[in-house]
């Protein structure tokens, strides 16, 4: 036999390579299939955005703007809200991705480094509340926070947002704290390191890419959320971003489809930014705190 036919088996797969390759080759058409349909949506929202006011609402679809413009944009940037509700969209998303890494942080931390009575409990708290759709506690959350005074205030929204990532936050850390050797914590008190140090300057530092997950994951939550801004937001210049694209569609005046998908590329810029730069440790984070049971 000659040494060409190994060679060639074993680029097949040897026997049965021929299934498996047929296998493989179904499996990228599917890929690929499914990435379509998940673009469209973004490059209809692309393409609206740059078409005239005259071609967006037309019999044939045009799959490509014939005279692109910038028109839509100036629109959706100089309407006299967007100023305000990016503001707020900033201080509300700024505070929620920090509060919600710090707690997120120390809990897990506490929960996998300390022992105490009700740490399983806890544990176990953290992974229910965690399964529970948020929309099912948007009306509870809404009468304690009005019982307390806090709807319609940053603060209010801000701690509705942190209750809401905290729970995935928590669990991610704790797979991270896990992945790191008992060992080291041991060496680091040998040579007279208190436990705020061990903390500090052993632990935390191995952590650091959970802590980026963590904190896109409560990035993207928070600057997405409609829901929860328009419902506990009371007037028109507390709104944040995602409220600022619903102007667009009135009854009276109908929708702007271009406004609002010119609207919907600026309000999606910072999250595709954001996530290009992080996205290899926002990959092994979440593949991390999923992993460690």
């Amino acid at each position: 036999m000659s040494t060409a036919q190994p060679l060639r088996r074993a680029r097949r797969g040897g026997p049965g390579g021929s299934g498996r390759s047929r296998g493989g080759n179904l499996a990228r058409v599917a890929a690929i299939l499914f990435c379509l349909v998940w673009a469209f949506p973004i490059y209809w929202m692309l393409n609206t955005a740059f078409k005239p006011r005259s071609q967006v609402m037309t019999s044939t679809p045009l799959f490509l703007p014939r005279s692109p413009t910038l028109g839509n944009f100036r629109v959706a940037v100089t309407q006299t809200s967007f100023g305000d509700d990016l503001r707020n969209s900033v201080i509300v998303v700024g505070v929620t991705v920090l509060a919600a890494v710090l707690l997120s942080v120390f809990a897990a931390a506490a929960l996998t480094r300390f022992r105490f009575r009700g740490r399983r409990a806890v544990m176990v708290g953290v992974l229910v509340v965690q399964m529970l759709p948020p929309a099912a506690l948007l009306i509870p959350t809404f009468l304690v926070f009005d019982r307390l005074g806090l709807i319609g205030s940053y603060l209010g929204l801000i701690l509705a947002y942190v209750a809401l990532v905290l729970p995935f936050t928590i669990w991610v850390m704790r797979g991270f704290f896990l992945a790191v050797p008992v060992e080291m914590e041991e060496a680091g008190r040998i040579d007279g390191a208190s436990t705020w140090q061990v903390l500090t300057r052993i632990l935390f530092p191995l952590v650091a890419p959970g802590v980026i997950a963590s904190s896109v994951f409560a990035f993207i939550t928070a600057w997405n959320d409609y829901l929860i801004a328009y419902t506990f937001m009371k007037e028109q210049n507390q709104y944040t971003l995602p409220v600022w694209l619903a102007t667009f569609s009135t009854p009276n005046t109908g929708t702007d489809f271009g406004g609002q998908m010119a609207g919907s590329v600026v309000f999606s810029l910072p999250v595709v930014v954001f996530f290009l730069l992080v996205q290899r440790k926002l990959v092994s984070g979440v593949s991390a705190g999923a992993v460690k049971g």
